[in-house]
């Protein structure tokens, strides 16, 4: 597999990227040895592009079946190398494949095979299984995030997958640690290792704090920390889902705009909370270390750890969410009056002494509409764009993000604007389709 300057000169202009970076370039020179390699990177650092390059240049245009396997360990990162890959603008089939949504709408897209298929391990060995597609000519197999699976319990799903594979000819994995040992099941042999892991490439704009209460309720301690902060985007990390609802149920009574996110929210709540978060929507965002990883989530301020993580790698990657690509960023401990900083937290973090008052954080300046329809009605960014200038008669800068799904859409719209845009449009069609649009609550 030898490199095609012309493909990667037409995938940088399609994605609008100038230059490659030095993982990125380290990458493609790795994969001209016809070895398989282990890329330890972090979230956030170009990675995905890293390995979709190599799976372009091994792929056959005259070949019609599954070609290049990419197992993910969450849906969101799933999702995100299907974005990455169609901004690439390759032109070959891709195809995403989850839990937590019918199987027979994916079945009925793999009857048209595509060159790239992308999937949570458990999906994707139902699908095997099931025979819904052909393994006999996948070349190339990605397991992205593998620490991450392992530690997802996906190990018993990633054997059988890859033990159903017969001709494969590459394999990449990818890691943001060098902690876990590669097992023999995933085939490596002899790796290229190539190392731009955080341990390597430290948090230079980031800042510590510890935040000590008086007692030994967190909860009042996290609002008045937020108070402090103001509309700053900001990640609050909590060891338990119950903590996670415990957390934002407590700021909804206090009247915080916040968005909360773990493994066992539906797709479309996990969906509808990434999206508010994204578009500016909510500044406070209450997850297990689910969104430490893997999830599409642009610069953020500030990192709370509202309970110390247990290991260090999980603080390594909660900070790792901030401070990225030369950005400055906070992490903030929040610790009871008797509860002491993990050991493994280095250096120590500086001493933060909250105000006695603080006023409330202010509301955010947008809101999210719903819009029932998506790709699979055929429904783009420009279609909701234009009908929400004609329609709903915002100027440009009271629009927001637009986040188009495959069912169904997400739109900003500045907060004073919103209410007015949902009578106008009640009774309205998009692409002559009859659709719900209403406040995404």
């Amino acid at each position: 597999m030898k490199n095609n300057t012309t493909q990667i000169d037409n995938t940088l202009r399609s994605m609008g990227i100038e230059l490659l970076n030095t993982m990125q370039l380290a990458t493609l020179e790795a994969n001209e040895k016809d070895k398989d390699i282990i890329l330890l990177s972090p979230t956030g650092s170009g990675k995905t592009l890293a390995y979709l390059l190599p799976v372009l240049m091994s792929l056959k245009p005259d070949c019609q079946k599954v070609q290049a396997l990419i197992l993910a360990p969450s849906r969101e990162l799933a999702q995100q190398i299907e974005q990455v890959w169609r901004s690439m603008g390759t032109g070959y089939k891709v195809n995403t494949c989850f839990g937590g949504r019918p199987s027979n709408g994916e079945k009925r897209d793999l009857a048209t095979p595509p060159a790239v298929l992308i999937g949570t391990p458990g999906r994707l060995q139902d699908h095997i299984e099931r025979a819904n597609f052909e393994v006999s000519d996948i070349k190339v197999l990605v397991l992205d995030e593998f620490d991450k699976s392992l530690e997802m319990g996906f190990t018993e799903q990633m054997e059988s997958i890859i033990s159903r594979i017969p001709s494969l000819e590459k394999r990449m994995l990818t890691s943001a640690t060098d902690a876990v040992s590669i097992p023999a099941f995933t085939g490596i042999r002899n790796p290229i290792k190539l190392d731009f892991s955080e341990k390597n490439n430290e948090l230079k704009g980031l800042k510590t704090f510890s935040v000590k209460g008086k007692n030994n309720d967190k909860m009042d301690l996290l609002y008045q920390l937020l108070c402090y902060l103001g509309n700053d985007s900001t990640l609050i990390f909590c060891n338990q889902r119950e903590t996670v609802e415990k957390a934002s149920n407590y700021l909804t009574e206090r009247r915080v705009k916040n968005e909360f996110f773990h493994g066992k929210l539906e797709q479309p709540d996990r969906e509808r909370a990434l999206s508010k978060f994204r578009n500016g929507s909510c500044t406070a965002f209450i997850s297990t270390d689910l969104a430490s990883r893997g999830l599409d989530i642009p610069e953020i301020k500030n990192i709370i750890h509202f309970d110390a993580p247990v290991r260090v790698d999980e603080f390594v990657h909660r900070n790792g969410r901030t401070a990225r690509m030369e950005a400055e960023g906070s992490a903030f401990l929040l610790l009871t009056e008797k509860e002491e900083l993990p050991e493994f937290v280095s250096p120590l973090p500086t001493i933060l002494t909250l105000p006695a008052l603080a006023s409330m954080p202010p509301k955010p300046d947008w809101a999210t509409v719903y819009i029932g329809k998506g790709k699979k009605d055929k429904l783009s960014k420009m279609d909701i764009v234009g009908f929400m200038f004609k329609k709903g008669l915002l100027a440009k800068d009271e629009l927001g993000m637009v986040e188009v799904k495959e069912y169904y859409s997400f739109v900003a719209v500045k907060v004073s604007k919103v209410n007015a845009l949902i009578k106008l449009v009640e009774n309205e069609k998009i692409k002559n389709m009859k659709v719900r649009i209403e406040l995404a609550e």
